[in-house]
């Protein structure tokens, strides 16, 4: 069962209605019923009861998106929340690192201190704490300059902000947050390979396989970089798409198409003229 997108969003986020100057474009979006005027939604199509939200030249009229640039949007905001999630969480990582950098002496005491702690309940699990991978990387950490440190923070704060950037764009539909998608998420592909061929999982095949899907959809669906007629291709889609420019379009073709007209009384193929109606007794016309 398909999801009809538009009423879906309209049920959410209400109609959008809009009353254009163009007398045969305006008569096209308007309905007349017993409870009063009625105008026909943008997004959905169903006629709406009430004043218009806006009016003015139909080429001023709000470009509201609907059908697959409706559903498109759906999917640039699931990427965008996604983004600004992990954002939030390469910050709070940079917030640790600079913490770490801070107190690295005391927080190497606490770890060691602790690891004496665990270390009788990790041999009575048979855990061998001295070749424990996890455990070496902490202790590597230890070892790190703190200017280092204070550097791999940075690297980290501007990732964040690159990703919250690139999320924010994105909710709102920005064509440059788009660009920033594709190459921002493509550069980092190779690392994630990468990542794979050391240690594999399925958080980190799912991450992949997630941007890699990201990748093309935008890449391919959005016309970047002048796929599939760039730019121009897919704003002349997304107009054509629009109510105003279906129902204007209709209406000019309608004008085009010659009108079917009876033949005259008296012509081939004619019926015959209808005698005037008598009243009184006369064959007078009406009065």
């Amino acid at each position: 069962m398909s999801i009809d997108w538009d009423r879906r969003h309209c049920a959410r986020k209400g109609h959008v209605t809009y009353a254009p100057d163009e007398p045969r474009l305006n008569a096209r979006l308007r309905a007349g019923t017993a409870a009063g005027t009625a105008w026909r939604c943008l997004r959905c199509g169903d006629f709406v009861l009430g004043e218009p939200h806006g009016s003015g030249p139909a080429d001023q009229a709000p470009l509201v998106p609907r059908g697959r640039a409706l559903r498109d949007l759906f999917v640039l905001r699931f990427l965008a929340v996604e983004r600004v999630l992990r954002g939030v969480l390469v910050i709070l990582a940079a917030w640790a690192v600079w913490k770490f950098s801070n107190s690295q002496d005391a927080v190497r005491r606490l770890f060691e201190d602790d690891l004496t702690v665990f270390r009788p309940v990790a041999d009575h699990f048979g855990y061998d704490l001295d070749h424990s991978p996890v455990v070496d990387t902490i202790q590597k950490a230890f070892d790190y300059k703190r200017s280092t440190l204070h550097y791999v923070a940075a690297g980290l704060i501007g990732y964040a902000l690159i990703e919250t950037v690139e999320g924010v764009g994105l909710w709102f539909g920005k064509r440059w947050a788009e660009y920033l998608a594709v190459v921002a998420t493509a550069a980092f592909l190779p690392v994630e390979v990468y990542e794979l061929t050391e240690k594999t999982s399925w958080f980190k095949i799912g991450t992949l396989a997630l941007n890699v899907v990201a990748v093309l959809y935008i890449l391919v669906g959005k016309r970047l970089f002048g796929i599939r007629g760039g730019h121009a291709a897919f704003e002349a889609v997304r107009r054509g798409e629009s109510l105003i420019e279906v129902e204007q379009a209709a209406g000019e073709q309608a004008e085009t198409e010659p009108a079917e007209t009876e033949p005259a009384a008296g012509e081939a193929g004619a019926p015959p003229a209808e005698p005037l109606p008598v009243r009184g007794g006369s064959a007078a016309g009406p009065v």
